[in-house]
């Protein structure tokens, strides 16, 4: 079956993601249309498409676990000169987004795998393009807000194209929709609630 190039991710749902889409096409980022707009839970990882099952299966149950929680973007930031990235900031929703990437690559589940950096939860607007032009996108995007309820999060796998699509998408809790509540006891127990 060979191997598959898997992404963890939270899609930031319309109208945002695609304004976000097409100002990082505007900034001349050539990856602006292959990549959703999203927040990182895990970074582009190697598997075997034999193991898809089982990733599936522990996604699903970190969801079943969870709640949804409330998602706030506002202004920019940077990884450089450590990493040629301009950001918008998660001010609200970030210790859930942590929690989450914990569990996604946790010692016990198939997606296990160190970071190449600490874990620090984020919208890439700009990526790898001209000095310039990652000015441009900080600048411009500087007063920028969003909000929404994130009430999942999704599987993707980068085609030979470049490009990433979403696999499968893994609801909070067992009923959607609704705030859910983690259930008592067994695999969830002592975990924290996602509410940051």
């Amino acid at each position: 079956m060979g191997t598959v190039t898997l992404g963890v991710s939270i899609a930031v749902p319309e109208p945002y993601g695609s304004l976000l889409q097409e100002r990082r096409a505007g900034f001349g980022d050539p990856a602006a249309y292959g990549i959703p707009t999203h927040v990182t839970l895990l970074p582009p990882t190697e598997a075997e498409a034999s193991d898809l099952p089982a990733i599936e299966t522990h996604l699903s149950q970190i969801a079943t676990a969870g709640r949804p929680f409330p998602m706030r973007l506002s202004g920019t930031g940077t990884f450089r000169p450590l990493s040629p990235v301009v950001y918008v900031q998660v001010v609200e929703g970030a210790s859930a987004c942590s929690w989450l990437q914990k569990r996604v690559r946790e010692a016990s589940g198939p997606l296990v795998r160190d970071l190449q950096f600490p874990y620090h939860p984020h919208v890439t607007v700009a990526h790898g393009i001209a000095e310039e032009a990652m000015d441009r996108a900080y600048e411009e995007l500087s007063s920028y807000e969003a909000a929404w309820t994130c009430g999942s999060f999704a599987l993707y796998e980068q085609g030979t194209d470049g490009v990433w699509r979403k696999i499968n998408e893994f609801p909070f809790g067992a009923g959607g929709g609704a705030p859910a509540v983690p259930a008592q006891g067994g695999s969830s127990m002592g975990q924290p609630s996602l509410r940051p």
